[in-house]
């Protein structure tokens, strides 16, 4: 087996190469090589969406705007590029693949995936609730979003989780479940915004939104049966009030007509009767002045009005006698 050369006879031997025939293809090819790395270190571009931070030397200098840039070539000024105008969003108790469907969901029991931890809240009244949301964002400023806060995502996540937990925690599990989403969702998005104001992240919230709040699996036929009987009884309590509201103003209705038609009767029978009393005043008042003539004008109204009420009238003499034989009593009206 053959020994390897000495360092002394390897310098011997690369000296006797001649190097002179090389120089004529490396130096063109290093020159191209270096002009074509510069060229391209030196050249970047910042789609529609997006604003361009540039550091020299690793220090802020300036940001630009969508478009072709040149920078300084080797890496001396270096881009990040952030999408300002993009609506962003952060889950909590699930995950999406893609754009649209959802394909995995919060565990009910706690695991050593982060699900669990995210979705799984205790309400103020001691209750536990699965809730997935989501927050959408975006990027304000992108200098205090890259270089402000370590981590910033993870920042923003953990943001999200301690306030909702603690909006949670102040109400009971009836609010969280029914009434309440509104309102959650609200305060939620104001906290969220002051805490990115006081942190400097560089972000501003656009909502928080409640995808999905129940109760966990092991107790959610109890909570069914809960929210059946309440709905059962909003019903009957609804159905009351609509036979209250239909029966109460139709017997109020007949009430008051019952009292108008007997003030009415009122009325009517003291003006009747002040009417009467007026005209027996007036009556007794010309009886006074002469009573044979108000007497006999009395009789004479009295008679007509019976007169009028008859039928069949038989006029008979005071002086004449025997007239029964001529009358017809057995004569039909």
């Amino acid at each position: 087996m053959r020994n390897p050369p000495d360092l002394p006879d390897l310098l011997e031997e690369l000296s006797r190469i001649n190097l002179s025939k090389y120089k004529a293809i490396l130096l063109p090819g290093l020159t191209v090589a270096l002009l074509g790395f510069a060229l391209y270190s030196s050249i970047f571009t910042v789609d529609p969406e997006e604003k361009a931070v540039v550091l020299k030397f690793g220090e802020y200098d300036r940001m630009v705007d969508q478009g072709l840039h040149f920078k300084l070539p080797f890496y001396i000024e270096q881009e990040y590029k952030v999408p300002v105008q993009r609506q962003l969003k952060l889950e909590f108790g699930f995950r999406t693949e893609g754009s649209q469907e959802r394909v995995q969901y919060a565990p009910t029991q706690f695991s050593q995936q982060n699900f669990s931890s995210e979705s799984l809240m205790l309400t103020g009244d001691l209750n536990v609730a699965s809730i997935e949301w989501v927050t959408q964002y975006k990027i304000s400023d992108p200098v205090l979003y890259l270089f402000k806060v370590r981590n910033v995502d993870q920042t923003f996540r953990d943001m999200n989780e301690a306030v909702l937990r603690e909006i949670i925690g102040d109400r009971t599990i009836n609010e969280v479940l029914t009434v309440g989403r509104s309102e959650i969702q609200s305060l939620a998005k104001d906290k969220l915004s002051k805490l990115c104001k006081e942190y400097t992240l560089g972000i501003v919230v656009s909502q928080v939104i409640l995808q999905d709040v129940s109760p966990p699996d092991a107790v959610k036929p109890a909570f069914n049966e809960v929210n059946q009987a309440e709905q059962e009884k909003e019903t009957t309590i609804q159905n009351a009030l609509a036979a209250y509201n239909k029966e109460i103003p139709k017997a109020e209705g007949t009430a008051l007509k019952t009292i108008e038609a007997a003030e009415g009767y009122a009325v009517k029978r003291v003006n009747e009767a002040k009417g009467q009393v007026s005209r027996f005043s007036q009556v007794f008042e010309e009886y006074a002045k002469s009573p044979d003539i108000t007497r006999k004008r009395i009789y004479l109204e009295t008679m007509s009005e019976i007169y009028q009420a008859v039928d069949r009238k038989i006029i008979i003499d005071e002086s004449a006698t025997g007239v029964l034989p001529l009358l017809n009593l057995r004569q039909e009206r």
